[in-house]
């Protein structure tokens, strides 16, 4: 099944429901008609059609769910295979939304501990997705501005940019605070299958100390290492890794993450206003091996 969820809240068993009760309804119209077989053939085409545009479906033949439209089905299906479970910080409040709808902390916080996949406003709690696929034809992707050359090369690279309305980094005071801040989790699918958290200047694969000459922008790493299906974020800078021994007792399970292609975003939003610069503007953007943030 595919990890983008319904927008509207409505249940999966609601939706089979529908498509089932759509499914027989066209069947028995078609039978009365004396169609016989093909109508059955009418029955499946006019359901797989509507678990396609809810959502349902991990394959819709380029015209369903947003990502299978801007990614295709295959490609589609991965993003949602490697979707992160998103394990908060203890206390933290906010979660990852979809900027469009809100741009403050009011409408951005949700309860403070379990399964979280909604603020108290009831938005869901987003990811925006950014592919770069280096894999067949990488001529292809270099034309849309992307650097597929060298060690990438047969990459796959999903890059999930998560926004939340700012950033706060504690120890630095004022000076440790801004709007919009963007933070990512990134996959590189190729011999095998790493993943890598931004985390202030750099990229970290494991939280800790060994980390902080980066965080800083003493020097940079590209913080690759084994996916492991997890993202652990900070509270209030948002700052991320990969990899941890302890489980956070909130969290945002992968297939409740509502998963948003950014590339047609990106086309129209230049009259946008950022604090930070948004995903689109970054080296990582279009150098998915960049070690900047």
């Amino acid at each position: 099944m595919s990890r983008v969820v319904d927008e509207r809240g409505q249940s999966t068993v609601e939706w089979v429901g529908l498509v089932l009760v759509v499914s027989l309804l066209a069947a028995a119209l078609a039978g009365l008609a004396g169609m016989a077989v093909p109508g059955i053939a009418l029955a499946e085409s006019i359901g797989s059609r509507i678990v396609c545009a809810v959502g349902l479906g991990g394959s819709c033949g380029g015209g369903g769910s947003e990502l299978a439209v801007a990614y295709g089905a295959e490609v589609a299906a991965l993003a949602g295979e490697h979707a992160p479970t998103i394990r908060y910080e203890d206390g933290m409040l906010d979660l990852p939304i979809d900027y469009r709808d809100c741009r403050s902390d009011d409408c951005a916080l949700g309860p403070p501990d379990g399964a979280v996949s909604r603020t108290f406003s009831g938005l869901p709690a987003a990811a925006f997705v950014h592919v770069v696929d280096c894999r067949a034809d990488p001529a292809a992707t270099l034309d849309a501005g992307a650097d597929c050359s060298g060690e990438r090369a047969g990459n796959l690279y999903l890059q999930y940019w998560l926004y939340y309305p700012d950033s706060k980094t504690d120890p630095w005071g004022p000076a440790g605070y801004h709007h919009d801040d963007w933070e990512s989790f990134q996959v590189r699918i190729g011999a095998e299958t790493d993943a890598r958290a931004s985390s202030h200047h750099s990229y970290n694969y494991e939280g800790g100390v060994r980390n902080w000459g980066s965080d800083a922008g003493i020097w940079s790493q590209s913080g690759w290492g084994p996916f492991t299906g997890s993202l652990y974020v900070s509270g209030g800078s948002h700052a991320g890794h990969v990899a941890d021994d302890d489980d956070s007792d909130r969290y945002t399970p992968a297939p409740d993450l509502l998963l948003i292609p950014i590339e047609p975003i990106a086309e129209g939003a230049g009259d946008v206003d950022f604090a930070v610069s948004p995903p689109w503007e970054k080296e990582v953007y279009r150098d998915p091996e960049s070690e900047g943030t």
